[in-house]
């Protein structure tokens, strides 16, 4: 009798432990937003980086017109993805990432340089915590944009890439509304998803020692690479690194 309970349970267990691993779904869709003051262009590099190791990359290209049209804007692409997903954001993206990542198909969530923010806070109120070195940011004639002053683009932005390269980013920024870093945060992903952090060490759009604050506050994993905030472009390799350590352990 007792022989034939032990066998019983060891089946048990062995069923259940073979259930649990086809159930544990590996993360290969990796969903990108791109930051405020650029698209989704310069992650060109970084996405055939991932593509090439086997991963589905998408990039979405929010308007930045508030914070609300941005995350709906990621939740169009959540939608499209077929498995659980890790959820990557640049800069102002961080704010979009940590409102969408509650999505229940988001695995986990990286942030590139940017805000992490906690609840009631916005992308204005962290950067003028502890500003950044870059002070070019203009208004546009209407009083309800932002941009950064293409002459002052390239060093303010990214310092670390061809020259050619940043005059592009510049020309093809998307500008920011108001709105959209004003706009608070209501419940922080971060707080029930796994995170992971970049700290671009060279950045002047975003100070480097409040991306440090942030992610220690949040419980992030951190990797420190020196670059320039468009340090996705100018680092592809590492920042691809860091997503794929990401997705293996969200996927463990």
């Amino acid at each position: 009798m007792c022989s034939r309970y032990l066998s019983t349970l060891a089946l048990a267990f062995a069923t259940g432990v073979i259930a649990s691993a086809a159930q544990a779904a590996e993360v290969k869709n990796i969903v990108i937003v791109h930051g405020a003051l650029a698209d989704g262009s310069g992650w060109r590099k970084t996405t055939e980086i991932l593509e090439n190791r086997g991963f589905n990359v998408t990039i979405v290209q929010e308007p930045i017109t508030s914070l609300g049209d941005d995350v709906a804007a990621t939740n169009r692409v959540l939608d499209l993805q077929d498995s659980p997903t890790l959820l990557v954001g640049h800069s102002y993206g961080g704010m979009v990432i940590t409102e969408a990542g509650n999505r229940p198909n988001v695995a986990g969530l990286v942030y590139v340089a940017a805000f992490e923010p906690d609840k009631g806070e916005s992308a204005g109120s962290l950067a003028s915590s502890k500003p950044a070195s870059g002070t070019n940011i203009r208004e546009t004639k209407d009083g309800k944009y932002l941009y950064l002053d293409p002459a002052a683009f390239p060093n303010d932005f990214a310092a670390d890439l061809p020259k050619d390269e940043a005059a592009f980013m510049a020309k093809s920024q998307v500008f920011a509304s108001k709105e959209a870093f004003s706009a608070k945060m209501a419940d922080p992903a971060w707080k029930t998803k796994k995170s992971w952090a970049i700290v671009a060490t060279e950045d002047r759009a975003i100070n480097p020692d409040l991306e440090r604050t942030m992610a220690k506050r949040a419980g992030s994993e951190v990797t420190e690479i020196k670059g320039s905030h468009a340090v996705f472009a100018s680092q592809p390799e590492q920042v691809a690194s860091v997503i794929e350590k990401a997705a293996q352990s969200v996927s463990q």
